[in-house]
């Protein structure tokens, strides 16, 4: 009675094609075609309009060799939401997919989980096999943003408002953090990278970019237990998503999607 709710959009800005032993390590996996999606999320109501993740520009799609197919100030444009007035974002880690685009949002208060800081600037960034997914100018703004008073460090267990609560997973990033939100059909856990597919949960499989193995299945656990039901969770890059929840608006099938409302249907595991 009287709880704050929120809408929930997922908003894809980009796409890799690739094929699903790319994604998963171990299991019986039969090799086909598995595109990767990319999204950022917006979390809003009345009261606050939170910007999660900022995804990646141009020049970033084409040193990784991704395909941008609407740029994330385009998808947030269809919203009704400037880029530069947007005050908060929360950043679930800080690999390039997730913390780039820096020009986009001047005005805004960043909130990191103080673990990935550390984790980003510290030892494990000598090894090219933990820091590859990290782009050192994403990591040189966030210093940058510290200094400037600009960034914000969250506590593994933290509420950022009514209805809205984080918490640090680890696994794939070692300072990864997931997001619950109360939603007007429940709590909705925003999985971002500890499920990148809903297969590595259905099938408890891990994704190859995995910093602790048992982070990652502890994270498993965790986004199911925050969760009012399987249902109820959104993974971080599953095309699925885009077709399981319904559009914002007719304008934006296949783009931007309402994870706050129910499935069109739901899926057996």
């Amino acid at each position: 009675m009287g709880e704050e709710t929120y809408e929930i959009y997922a908003i894809k800005y980009a796409q890799h094609e690739r094929r699903a032993r790319d994604n998963f390590i171990g299991g019986d996996i039969h090799d086909g075609p598995m595109a990767m999606d990319y999204f950022i999320w917006v979390i809003r109501n009345a009261a606050r309009t939170i910007v999660v993740d900022t995804g990646f520009d141009q020049a970033m799609a084409e040193k990784r060799v991704r395909k941008i197919v609407h740029p994330v100030e385009e998808g947030l444009a269809q919203l009704g939401i400037a880029a530069d007035a947007v005050e908060n974002v929360i950043l679930t880690h800080l690999h390039y997919d997730h913390a780039g685009n820096h020009h986009l949002f001047p005005n805004a208060r960043y909130h990191v989980q103080e673990r990935e800081m550390q984790f980003c600037t510290g030892r494990c960034m000598c090894h090219p096999e933990v820091n590859h997914p990290y782009a050192v100018e994403d990591v040189k703004k966030m210093i940058d943003r510290l200094f400037e008073g600009h960034l914000v460090f969250r506590d593994p267990e933290d509420t950022y408002a009514p209805g809205i609560t984080m918490h640090r997973v680890g696994g794939h990033s070692d300072g990864l953090q997931i997001l619950r939100v109360r939603t007007a059909r429940g709590w909705v856990v925003l999985a971002s990278d500890a499920a990148h597919y809903f297969g590595h949960l259905e099938q408890r499989l891990a994704y190859p970019v995995v910093f602790n193995m048992g982070d990652m299945f502890d994270g498993y656990a965790r986004v199911k237990e925050l969760a009012d039901s399987k249902h109820h969770i959104i993974p971080g890059h599953d095309p699925k998503v885009l077709a399981l929840y319904p559009p914002a608006s007719p304008e934006t099938a296949g783009w931007i999607a309402r994870v706050d409302l129910p499935p069109h249907e739901t899926r057996e595991d």
